[in-house]
């Protein structure tokens, strides 16, 4: 892995090198402060004095720049606008033409301004991460808060791009009338649909990238994990083509769907099908869980399995699938919990998501890999909404020689033939991506490429720059290297802190507390949105006599309000609101909820349970986008790859909570299903209050 100091100075633009964050003295400066203070040279408040105004130095540098060459561009496009004017009146083609180069190469100038403002907002990120990781200081949400709220502050220059807005319009608009329409020239302010001129195009999605606004499509590959890329580049590497099957994608896709409608058809019909066994209602909670238990070991071998194969794996999980889903139909003709029970295991221990995910990344092309993680996310949460619907369809009794065949087995028996159909369509049309050493350790650029989905490739913020550009400005300090060596403080050798995590314990130990925060968010949404469907066929049963198959619509209509409020969030509010503020809004909305869901005094309504319902798994879906794409930002840059990467972390988090809470379902049952709603909802309540009060603690450090 490349030092970020390296990178940083690789990535700047060499006319404009002495205004970026010298991110290397700063670096140096927190070191001295380290032995300063083991040396009784200097105290706690000396350092915050003194490191604050460097940094103050440091931003007023880089805004003042920005507002200079904000001027520039200004003056440019009143130049081409006296130009403009005088040119619509003459209708001369050839000067339409030229004004058009002029704005576009003015459009040109605004991304390389661009693209400057992104790099020093991470450097800043960067340095303020490492003095707190230093010193175990609360320094950034100190300094965040009082620079950003301030009404004259620097900071909201570099982060929000003040300013820059009315060049994008001036260009855009401009541009826009250019465009020759049967003879007329119509504005954008007039016709907002016209096609774009391609430079405007880059200008939006790097705008995008730097206020990190979003759009429904970056919205909803956000919870499939893609973490942000730490720098930006000038040109993005690009995933050979040659790697890229659209079948292999379709079926990794395939893949991902079924599995969501194995993980679901069963919650409509497990408390019946355990009480047929000779079991209580409310051990369908074991029966649920024993496929998330399963996951917890197999995410971590499939992630492992996936660094050498895609096919391998696929193959696998199918196979382990079909015998899954044949132990869950035959348990009932065996009379056995205990085969019922192993039936789900196996179908847990066939998880291949940490495979969907990693072929997304390494083998898609970048151009089309949001389309792919968003086609992930989408594949995911349809599954969830046909496995309920599908088993309401399932109703029916009869028997083929011993076999039979009812609205408990059915389920297994439809996956059963679903996979073996899909077994065949892999084994025929899957084509494994060549790999350039499957031997040796992969290179930083493989690297980034093969945790896109974690790691977050986004689009280019500067698509002209020249490759001469890059490692120009490296001077003759032989020790450059080692200093800017992102070793954080640890007593870790210089090679060992930039390798990833070796095992789940050191991967631990990277976690900051934001990234702690951030995962407990993670396990609290998952807790509370498993009670919720968990549960939902024994109290729906117990309060409102509900069938199989109202059940499986209640389930169905809450899958299906994923993607419509995923759309909300990702086209409006997300522009509208920072993340962070969705962030703690969506908990407290989860909050009222889970206090809604209560049963206390009064009559127990099918109105209260619905509306309540829907209010605390809405707001569970929304958290979970924000949660994972703040996540991706706050993550050590070594979870970003390996076995042991952030998105493992995350998935182990999530699938932890749901074995916890299908467990807490089963034990509660032993009281009683008439205390079953109140005692599965007080942990929920327990733990989103906890949430919210650690989000309230780091909330300045979610910048």
């Amino acid at each position: 892995m490349v030092a970020f100091g390296k990178k940083l100075k690789e990535r700047q633009l060499q006319d404009w090198q002495g205004y970026y964050i010298n991110y290397k003295l700063m670096k140096k400066k927190v070191k001295q402060y380290s032995q300063q203070i083991e040396m009784g040279a200097l105290d706690r408040r000396q350092v915050l004095k003194d490191f604050s105004r460097m940094l103050d130095n440091q931003i007023e540098k880089i805004v003042l720049f920005l507002l200079e060459q904000q001027g520039v561009l200004a003056g440019r496009l009143t130049q081409l606008g006296e130009q403009h004017n005088s040119g619509q009146q003459q209708l001369d083609i050839a000067k339409i033409s030229d004004l058009r180069e002029a704005y576009r190469a003015v459009g040109q100038d605004l991304l390389k301004l661009l693209f400057f403002v992104e790099v020093n907002a991470i450097g800043i990120r960067k340095i303020l991460k490492k003095f707190d990781k230093r010193f175990g200081y609360r320094f950034t949400d100190y300094y965040v808060k009082t620079r950003a709220n301030h009404p004259y502050s620097q900071l909201q220059q570099v982060f929000k791009h003040v300013g820059l807005g009315a060049v994008v319009g001036a260009i855009s608009r401009n541009l826009g009338d250019l465009q020759e329409r049967h003879g007329s020239y119509l504005s954008i302010y007039d016709q907002p649909a016209l096609p774009e001129d391609p430079v405007i195009d880059s200008i939006k999605a790097a705008v995008h990238r730097l206020t990190n606004s979003t759009n429904f499509l970056n919205f909803l590959a956000q919870h499939a994990f893609i973490m942000q890329e730490e720098l930006p580049t000038p040109i993005e590497e690009q995933v050979d083509d040659k790697r890229y099957h659209f079948m292999s994608l379709l079926l990794n896709l395939v893949n991902t769907f079924l599995y969501m409608v194995n993980t679901y058809i069963i919650v409509p019909t497990a408390d019946n099908y355990s009480i047929s066994l000779g079991a209580a209602a409310t051990l369908c909670g074991v029966v649920i869980g024993a496929m998330a238990v399963a996951q917890v070991f197999s995410s971590v071998y499939f992630s492992a399995w996936s660094n050498k194969s895609y096919y391998k794996p696929l193959i696998f999980s199918s196979i382990v699938l079909i015998i899954g889903n044949t132990l869950y139909a035959l348990a009932y003709d065996v009379h056995s919990i205990w085969v019922l029970l192993i039936g789900r295991l196996f179908c847990g221990l066939g998880s291949a998501r940490a495979v969907n995910r990693r072929y997304i990344s390494d083998c898609v092309p970048l151009k089309i890999r949001m389309q792919a993680s968003a086609a992930f996310v989408s594949a995911s949460a349809l599954g969830m909404a046909c496995g309920p619907a599908l088993a309401g369809l399932l109703q029916t009794n009869f028997k083929v020689y011993k076999l039979t065949f009812n609205e408990d087995t059915l389920p297994g028996w439809v996956m059963t033939i679903a996979w073996l159909f899909y077994l065949v369509w892999l084994c025929l049309t899957f084509k494994e991506p060549a790999r350039d050493d499957p031997v040796e350790p992969k290179t930083t650029a493989d690297s980034a490429q093969n945790d896109a989905l974690e790691k977050g490739i986004r689009q280019p913020l500067l698509l002209n720059s020249s490759g001469n550009d890059k490692g120009q400005h490296l001077d003759n300090d032989e020790n450059e290297d080692d200093d800017d060596i992102e070793n954080d403080g640890s007593d870790e050798a210089p090679e060992e802190s930039r390798k990833a995590a070796a095992s789940i314990v050191s991967a631990y130990r990277l976690l900051t507390p934001s990234v702690k925060v951030q995962l407990l968010i993670y396990f609290m949404l998952k807790y509370a949105m498993e009670i919720l469907l968990s549960e939902s066929s024994v109290i729906t049963s117990y309060y409102f006599n509900w069938s199989t198959s109202s059940v499986a619509i209640f389930l169905a209509a809450l899958g299906l309000t994923v993607l419509p409020i995923n759309i909300l969030v990702g086209t409006y509010i997300s522009n509208m609101f920072e993340e962070r503020q969705i962030l703690l809004a969506s908990e407290i909305v989860v909050f009222l909820g889970i206090i809604f869901s209560f049963h206390v005094i009064v009559r127990y309504t099918v109105v209260q349970y619905v509306c309540s319902g829907l209010i605390m798994f809405v707001a569970a879906e929304v958290l979970e986008g924000v949660n994972l794409s703040l996540l991706s930002r706050v993550m050590s840059s070594r979870l970003s790859r390996g076995t042991y990467n952030g998105g493992l972390l995350s998935t182990e988090a999530g699938t932890i909570a749901r074995v916890i809470a299908d467990a807490t379902i089963t034990l509660v049952g032993y009281l009683g299903e008439k205390n079953l709603l109140n005692l599965t909802l007080l942990p929920s309540l327990l733990i989103c209050i906890g949430s919210i009060v650690a989000t309230c603690c780091t909330y300045n450090s979610l910048y």
